[in-house]
Parts: C-alpha cells; structure tokens; sequence
C-alpha cells in the first residue's frame, strides 16, 4: 500500500485538532480530503487520479486496519470504502465491521460505500445506519465527484455550525456564572446579545431605555439590570404608565398630600418615594402626558420632587429604567412626547427583538412554560416555530400553559397547542400551509442563522427538507 502524500510533499500534521468527534482539517494545504480504503490497487489509484484533477486530496489504504490507523493520524474530510477485502468472501461482512468501527470513533465522518450488486442489501442496510451514500461498481465519475464535493461542503457546514453552536454556549455559560439573570430563559444569540448589554450597562448610574413590542420580556431585562447594578439590594418598584389614568399619573409617580385631588383623604406616597435606593421600572412611558414628562424630566435632572398638593420639595436618588413599544421619535414629531425627556432617558437604549426573530428562544421558553412533566410532539414543536407569535412571549406562555391543562396525555400534540395554522386539518400539511409561506428575507435569515445546513434551517422554518429547497429554487435563493 502505497500512502499518497499532499502536493510538494506536504504531510497533514498529527497536532492539528478540531471539534471532538469530527474530522480535522488540515490548515497547512487547505484542500479536502479523502481517504480511500480498498484492497484493490486499480481502484484506488482511478479514484486517486479523478480527485486529483478536482483539487481534492487522497490517501489510500488496502485494508481496513490501515484505513483505521490513517484515520487516526490524519485530517480526513470523507472515506470512501469497500465492503469486502478478502477474495475468497463476498459477504460484506468486513466492510459492515469497518463502517461500524469508523461511526464510533468518527460519528459525523461522511461514508460512501463502494459496492458490488452482490452487497447492494448490506449497504442499504448501512445507508440506514447512517452511512452518506453508496456506489456501485463501475462507478460514474461526474455522480461521484458532485456527492463528494456536496458531503465534503455539507461536513465543513456542519463543523463551522458545531464549533459556532460550542462558542456560544461557552459564552453563554460565561454570562450566567459571571452575572444575576434573574431566571431568564434564553437560547437566541439576538436575546444574549441584549442580556449581555444589559449586565454591562447595569452598573451605570444612567437611566436605561429598553424598547420592544408587547410581551417580549422587557421588565426581565429591567430586572437583570437591577439585579447587576450597585443598587441591587434596594427596591424594585413597577410603574405602568399605560394602566393609570391620566389625571392620576402624576399622583403615581410623585405622591399627594391630603386633599390635593378629589378622594385623596390622606397623603400617599408616590413610586418615586417607594424606589428611594433602588430601581424605578417605567413601563409603557410613552402613555405618560406631557404634565408629567414635564415633572419626570426635573426629577432626571435632579432628583427633585414635590408632591401634588404640597410645597415642600423632595429630594432621592433613584435608577429610571423606562420600556415602550411605541416609536417615539414618531411622537416627538408629532408633539405628543418631550424631545428633551427621550434623550434624557435614552443614555443607553436596549432593543428586545420580538420572539418570531429568536427562533432558538421558542422552544426552550415553551418547555419551561409547559413543566418537566410534559413533552412536546415533533410535530408539535415544528408548529410552534412556524407560528408568527405576534404576541410574542406572553402568548407563547398562553400557549403552553392551556395546553398542559388541556392535553390527554404526557406528550403535546399539535392539536393541543390550539394554534391558528393547526386547525381545520391543516397540521398534516404545516409544511405547506400557505398562510404561513415564508418570504425570502425569512428563509436568507433561517439559512444564515442555520451556518447554510438546510435541515436545521428547515427545521425552524417548520418545514420538511424537500419543501425549502423548492422554496429555495422558486426564489433563486443560494446557501450561504
């Protein structure tokens, strides 16, 4: 056996590494390559020339001991086997144990199986093992470099999305040892990358502004602020802003003295007073009326107050961190919010994207929702990240919750979930359901958040393989 070395004399390395359990790349070349196990010199040698005219690298070996000891030694991005060694069997016994010893010490290599018809049933029976794909014998070179230049591209896919996917976890696990979250359930890196700034800015005595839609977590975020920042032992107090009338906001915020409005019989405390060392929490800030971003504005500067009703001024020292939906340079514009107010509670602004853009979030919120007793159908999951969410975490909670109570069983199905596009029988076509085609800005983000592998990108589309790629087709739309 002759062992093929790279151009100019060029040896992989034995101290390049990669990702446990999958090939390693060799850096120094930067060709693919291939290990060619067969005890046949002429096919190794046709197969060895055909890669070298596709800039692919080979090594060859002539028993399934050497292939297995080349395996060990050097960087391989795909093997292609025989299935029988000795000549006097034709089983394909020895290329089924040679297949089986490869998966476990490479679980994610690709295999192709080279075969005669007499092995056909002992390679489909792998194929189902998990083996790339297998060739029959004479083999048709065009078939054979398109599978190996697909698998070769399809592995390093998935090795860039391994080594990304361990990356962010690490970070994630960083966040977590290194900060108070408070609890927060979180998988999408567009949510770590705001909870990230969110520790980062909390010890900042500056007022935060966190911006969002309805029900995408935001008082979480203001309560990791609070929970990292140097008040952190002090209160905690919660105004909404859009569930007080208006006439009696400024009551809330600032306090009244007796008798300063009809049915105050005797002074009160207002939530300024209440977060005296602590965290103020203004929700909906932009339902506050220009009376009161007038007086809110002062206390920012200040930190003084009077309360309606009374003369004597007060003094305290409070963390604003105020959340809206709504656009406020729209309602600046349109006179209805303080320009001077915006920029004053917007030092730093922190931007929740709404659940439909963390798809990653959706299936870890909805089992923490849902309990450890209970599991959750694939088919189950595939609609819930299908679903729009425009209610976003508040109506996933919804969800769960009505489904567990509903549910017959230990396992959600898709019925149970109660969602729009699961109705009238459409759950057996998800994939297909019209109302939920997503365009083509949604699966480029899908494909690029997936590192181009179209399953996982499928997956969170709720759609089969197949499905996406005609969509992929339809649209002219290329894997990154």
């Amino acid at each position: 056996m002759a062992r093929r070395q790279h151009l100019a004399g060029h040896r992989h390395p034995d101290s390049v590494m990669s990702v446990p359990g999958t090939p390693r790349q060799c850096y120094a070349c930067g060709m693919p390559t291939v290990l060619i196990i067969d005890d046949n010199a002429a096919v190794a040698v046709a197969l060895d020339v055909l890669f070298s005219l596709h800039d692919i690298e080979a090594l060859r070996a002539a028993s399934p001991e050497e292939g297995l000891a080349l395996l060990a030694q050097h960087s391989v991005d795909l093997v292609i086997q025989d299935m029988n060694f000795s000549a006097d069997t034709t089983s394909g016994e020895e290329g089924t144990a040679l297949f089986r010893a490869i998966r476990a010490h490479h679980p994610d290599l690709p295999v192709i199986l080279l075969t005669a018809w007499t092995h056909l049933n002992a390679a489909v029976d792998l194929i189902k093992a998990g083996a790339a794909d297998y060739l029959a014998k004479p083999w048709d070179d065009h078939k054979l470099i398109a599978t190996v230049n697909n698998l070769i591209e399809l592995g390093q896919a998935k090795r860039a999305l391994q080594q990304r996917v361990q990356g962010e976890l690490r970070q994630r696990r960083e966040l977590e040892r290194g900060h108070e979250l408070r609890g927060m359930v979180f998988q999408d890196p567009a949510t770590e990358r705001v909870i990230h700034l969110a520790c980062q800015v909390a010890r900042a005595d500056v007022p935060v502004l966190i911006s969002g839609p309805n029900g995408t977590g935001k008082e979480r975020i203001a309560e990791i602020i609070q929970a990292n920042s140097s008040v952190r032992d002090g209160p905690f107090v919660v105004l909404n802003c859009g569930a007080i009338p208006s006439e009696l906001i400024e009551a809330e915020l600032f306090g009244a003295d007796a008798g300063a409005y009809t049915g105050a019989a005797k002074a009160r405390e207002g939530k300024f007073e209440a977060a005296d060392g602590g965290t103020l929490f203004l929700d909906e800030i932009g339902n506050l009326p220009l009376a009161g971003q007038m007086k809110l504005l002062r206390v920012l500067e200040t930190g003084r107050f009077e309360r309606l009703g009374s003369n004597r001024e007060r003094q305290v020292k409070v963390r604003v961190i105020s959340a809206t939906n709504a656009d406020l340079q729209s309602m600046i514009k349109a006179g209805t919010f303080r320009e001077d107010l915006f920029y004053r509670l917007n030092v730093i602004e922190l931007r929740l994207p709404p659940l439909a853009a963390r798809p990653l979030d959706i299936l870890p919120l909805a089992m923490h929702f849902l309990g450890a007793d209970k599991q959750l159908h694939a088919d189950a999951q595939a609609a819930l990240l299908a679903h729009a969410w425009p209610g976003n975490v508040r109506e996933l909670k919804n969800v769960m919750m009505r489904a567990g109570l509903l549910a017959t069983g230990d396992v959600i199905k898709v019925a149970d979930l109660g969602l729009p596009a699961a109705s009238g029988g459409m759950a057996a076509n998800a994939s297909d359901d019209v109302s939920r085609e997503p365009d083509r800005d949604t699966i480029s983000l899908a494909l690029s958040r997936a590192g181009g592998v179209v399953a996982q990108a499928a997956a969170e589309l709720g759609l089969s393989r197949q499905a996406l790629y005609r969509r992929m087709e339809r649209l002219g739309i290329v894997r990154p």
